[in-house]
């Protein structure tokens, strides 16, 4: 029911499909050479995990107007949050004083540069995000990579709040869950990264703007939800009721059959409101027009390629065949 009910949101999506002509060649580096230089372990196949993921793909979906150098620094981005997010919610977990360490070795690489060493952030994680940052660090200005430094630092946070949560059994509500996993999803770490591509950051009244916050938002939410329901086979054995078909099932006391439909539902409104929103965002004067285009876009993208890298990557278990009912 649930992959019917994927291929279904897929068809409805009104986001068109984008993909960068590089992503193919990115992840082929990627795999070959990036992988190979970070001294992951072998014998627990994260390596092929990660090749198999498509993680390049993923990055091409989203920027898939990005040369092919910047499309190299994304995928290793998105490598790395890939990785912290298997250290943290994965096989053998990381405690919650880990994860609060490697939040704050992240974010003093981050702020502070590579030459300052965090007991935290060490190994292929801390070889990954140093090669990783090197060039937006030298590119973008600095209030926007306290804007990024800022998003990553909620996004483990939210990490975090995940893993107290279960190591004490506790099962977030509906309302409470909504607003962690947009944390947890890593989505508003994607947004700044429009501006690394286009060369073109927001303002810091532009970005606060409460319109593009509501549109990011939304955003974030149809790439979390979706991603819970790929996700809910696997959810229901590790999450601790972390998933939004588990809270809803859990809240209204109904199968989880029903709280797919619900969610399916909830994701479908939101969506509406999504185009509503999109729609109703104003001009801001030619000197930022484009720019703020660039970010509604990049919204619309990241909610877009989630769908479709989801239906095409390995990183979900067994296959999803698209229903003949909807081919």
């Amino acid at each position: 029911m649930t992959d019917e009910i994927l291929w279904s949101l897929r068809s409805e999506c009104p986001i068109p499909p984008r993909l960068s002509p590089h992503a193919d060649r990115v992840q082929g580096w990627l795999t070959d050479d990036l992988l190979p230089g970070l001294g992951l372990p072998a014998d627990d196949g994260t390596p092929q995990r990660l090749a198999r993921a498509g993680v390049a793909r993923y990055a091409g979906r989203l920027y898939p107007g990005a040369t092919e150098s910047d499309l190299r620094v994304l995928a290793a981005l998105f490598t790395w949050f890939f990785l912290v997010d298997d250290a943290c919610d994965g096989p053998g977990r990381l405690g919650t004083d880990e994860i609060r360490a490697l939040r704050a070795g992240a974010l003093t690489l981050l702020r502070e540069g590579p030459r300052i060493r965090h007991a935290g952030l060490t190994g292929p994680l801390r070889r990954l995000l140093v090669r990783a940052w090197r060039e937006p660090r030298r590119r973008m200005p600095a209030r926007w990579r306290l804007r990024f430094a800022e998003a990553v630092a909620d996004h483990l946070d939210g990490t975090w709040r995940e893993a107290v949560n279960k190591s004490a059994g506790r099962h977030p509500d509906v309302a409470e869950y909504v607003e962690l996993r947009r944390a947890t999803s890593a989505t508003y770490v994607s947004y700044p990264l429009v501006e690394f591509v286009t060369g073109r950051p927001l303002p810091d009244a532009v970005h606060h703007h409460p319109l593009l916050r509501r549109v990011a938002t939304t955003g974030n939410d149809l790439v979390s939800w979706y991603n819970d329901l790929a996700s809910l086979e696997r959810d229901r054995a590790t999450s601790g009721g972390h998933n939004l078909v588990l809270a809803t099932a859990a809240e209204h006391g109904v199968p989880v059959e029903t709280a797919v439909a619900l969610t399916a539902e909830r994701w479908r409104a939101s969506m509406r409101r999504f185009v509503e929103l999109r729609a109703a965002v104003p001009s801001f004067g030619p000197a930022l027009d484009e720019a703020v285009t660039d970010r509604l876009d990049g919204v619309a993208n990241a909610v877009r390629a989630t769908v479709d890298w989801t239906l095409e990557s390995d990183r979900y278990p067994g296959s999803r065949p698209e229903p003949a009912a909807l081919r």
